[in-house]
């Protein structure tokens, strides 16, 4: 049995991967946020305190019983979802599990405020970075009155309102409402893996259906400039809210953006833009996308004296790209491009898994990316036209970072 998608006794997802001969085993277990309103930070504090002990092992307990297995152990915080990971030697399956379940139940979110402190110190200290900047100032923008808009400023503000108790009700909220998804991917039996996974988690509540998200919604455009003195470079992001995954519209949207900014040296912005007017230092587009929603967006690092310039460049490359069909060699190698990125990101089996169980928690299934390889297939020059047309509107956010 090399692949398996099934179901745990209370209702929990469940995908199991065999890559025979491979030393280290990756299981991932995500845990969808529900849609009750919880304030900024929380959920980003809940996460930094997995590892400060449980029940069972204090911090310092818990970080030499992983060193001493060279246990692999992550816990982070998604735009959707709770993501728990651990990698091992196959031979340490069930102690890495013991471990990782005793961290997933009986965490007792232990200095609190210590933590508090420390994500402080770390928001402040990464705001120095000018595009950490412009990015703060854009996704907060753009997911206005969204939770996706929980920027490091915006959790920064709320901090100091948030209190132990506000992390333990959050984190049994999500343990007691949540999808729950497993994915398995290494050189261990199934029955094994499958029954070990049924004894360690069976107990817990059972997984929830997911729930309509609630989307972003942008109804103007909207300008904003951020100003930091003694800047000798200026930072520029704009964007539009898009379709996600889940739409007919993704397959060409992915396309877009690799056609535009995404595939480094060949992609249009870079190549005119940075190649033939030297605006650029870096200049790029993404296609970033959670269940509720998506947005693309531009960006380009240039000197101050080139702003205007830089995004009469960007509408000129929208422009083209709205109304001049792209040609068959540029899209081929575009789903070319595209593909050969997905196989590089799916090498090990901890990539497997984490892509299995991230497409599983957004409810696109276990399956996804094979059903999306088959749909990008058949895109079309008029398909990337139709999207840039549609996309590509009057409703945009433009954060603009200079002196």
């Amino acid at each position: 049995m090399d692949k398996n998608f099934t179901k745990l006794k209370n209702n929990i997802d469940f995908a199991y991967k065999r890559n025979q001969n491979t030393p280290r085993c990756a299981l991932y277990f995500n845990l969808s946020l529900p849609d009750t309103q919880v304030s900024a930070g929380v959920y980003s504090l809940m996460t930094r305190l997995f590892m400060q002990g449980t029940e069972k092992y204090t911090a310092q307990q818990l970080s030499e019983e992983l060193d001493r297995y060279a246990i692999e152990f992550t816990a982070e915080l998604k735009l959707d979802y709770v993501k728990f990971k651990f990698v091992c030697l196959n031979e340490d399956f069930e102690k890495a599990l013991e471990i990782f379940t005793d961290i997933i139940k009986n965490t007792t979110f232990e200095e609190f405020d210590k933590e508090k402190a420390k994500l402080e110190g770390e928001i402040i200290a990464e705001m120095d970075s000018p595009r950490a900047k412009v990015i703060d100032s854009y996704y907060k923008n753009i997911y206005e009155g969204h939770r996706y808009g929980y920027t490091n400023t915006v959790i920064l503000e709320n901090l100091k309102n948030i209190v132990k108790q506000d992390v333990i009700d959050a984190y049994k909220n999500i343990l007691d409402n949540s999808k729950k998804v497993l994915a398995f991917v290494g050189d261990i039996e199934y029955d094994r893996v499958n029954s070990l996974l049924d004894k360690n988690f069976g107990d817990i509540h059972p997984s929830c259906e997911l729930t309509e998200p609630k989307k972003p919604v942008l109804s103007i455009s909207k300008d904003v400039d951020v100003i930091q003195e003694n800047l000798n470079q200026a930072h520029i992001l704009k964007g539009w809210l898009v379709e996600t995954a889940d739409s007919n519209d993704y397959p060409a949207l992915s396309l877009l953006n690799v056609i535009l900014g995404a595939s480094g040296l060949s992609s249009r912005l870079f190549l005119e833009l940075r190649d033939k007017k030297g605006l650029a230092y870096v200049v790029r587009s993404s296609y970033d996308m959670a269940r509720g929603g998506a947005n693309f967006s531009i960006y380009i690092a240039t000197e101050p004296k080139n702003i205007e310039v830089s995004l009469k460049g960007f509408e000129e490359e929208i422009e083209k790209i709205k109304t001049i069909p792209v040609g068959e060699e540029e899209l081929e190698n575009a789903k070319n491009n595209l593909f050969g990125k997905w196989a590089f990101i799916s090498e090990t089996n901890s990539q497997q898994a984490n892509w299995l169980a991230h497409y599983a928690i957004l409810g696109l299934g276990f399956d996804f990316r094979d059903k999306a390889v088959e749909k990008i297939k058949d895109v079309t020059a008029q398909d990337i036209q139709d999207c840039a047309n549609k996309y590509f509107n009057d409703k945009y956010v433009l954060s603009v970072l200079k002196p």
